[in-house]
C-alpha cells in the first residue's frame, strides 16, 4: 500500500462517518479511527498507527571447514623483542599517506636493511594530497629494519624504520 492509497482511505473514512477502519495485509497492517467528536458537521480522522514489520530473509550458509584460530603469543616471548627494540631508534612517519621507498619504480629504494644512513639521508618518500614529501633519518646508523611495505599506507605517527644508532 502506497501513500496515495493511504490519504484516499483517510478521506473516504472522514466523509463516510466509519469510526474505525483497519487494513491488513501481508507484512502490512493499517488502523484508522475517528474520534467520537464532530468538527464543522465532520469528522476528524486520527491515524493510530501503520506497522510494517521488517521481513527476514533467509541468507543461505555456507558450510566451511575447520579453521585453526590463532592463540595470543604468551607474555614473556613478545617482551624480548620490544627489549631488542629498546635500542633501535624509530623513524616514524610525520604525516597521513603513501610510504614510497623509492622516487620511481625503476629506482633503486633511498635505504634497505644494512645501509648506513647519516643523519638527514633520504629513507623514503611519503605522498600526501599529490604532494611527495621526503623522510629523512634522525639519527647516524645502520637501518635494521624497514617496518612497512613500498606504496602502503602510513598513518600520523606509525613507525616506518629501524635505525641502530652508532
Amino acid at each position: 500500500m502506497d501513500i496515495k492509497e493511504i490519504q484516499e482511505l483517510i478521506r473516504f473514512v472522514s466523509k463516510s462517518g466509519v469510526s474505525e477502519v483497519e487494513i491488513e495485509t501481508k507484512g502490512f497492517k493499517l488502523t484508522i479511527k475517528t474520534p467520537p467528536y464532530r468538527r464543522n458537521g465532520q469528522s476528524e480522522v486520527q491515524m493510530v498507527h501503520a506497522v510494517q514489520p521488517a521481513v527476514a530473509v533467509a541468507q543461505p550458509v555456507a558450510i566451511a571447514a575447520p579453521v585453526a584460530i590463532a592463540q595470543p603469543a604468551p607474555q614473556a616471548p613478545a617482551a624480548k623483542p620490544a627489549e631488542e627494540a629498546a635500542h633501535y631508534e624509530e623513524i616514524k612517519s610525520p604525516m597521513i599517506g603513501t610510504f614510497y621507498r623509492s622516487s620511481s619504480p625503476e629506482k633503486p629504494p633511498f635505504a634497505s636493511v644494512g645501509d648506513e644512513v647519516k643523519k638527514g639521508d633520504v629513507l623514503c618518500i611519503i605522498e600526501a594530497m599529490k604532494l611527495f614529501n621526503e623522510i629523512e633519518a634522525e639519527v647516524s646508523g645502520k637501518v635494521v629494519k624497514v617496518l612497512v611495505d613500498d606504496a602502503s599506507p602510513v598513518e600520523y605517527d606509525q613507525p616506518l624504520f629501524l635505525i641502530e644508532p652508532h
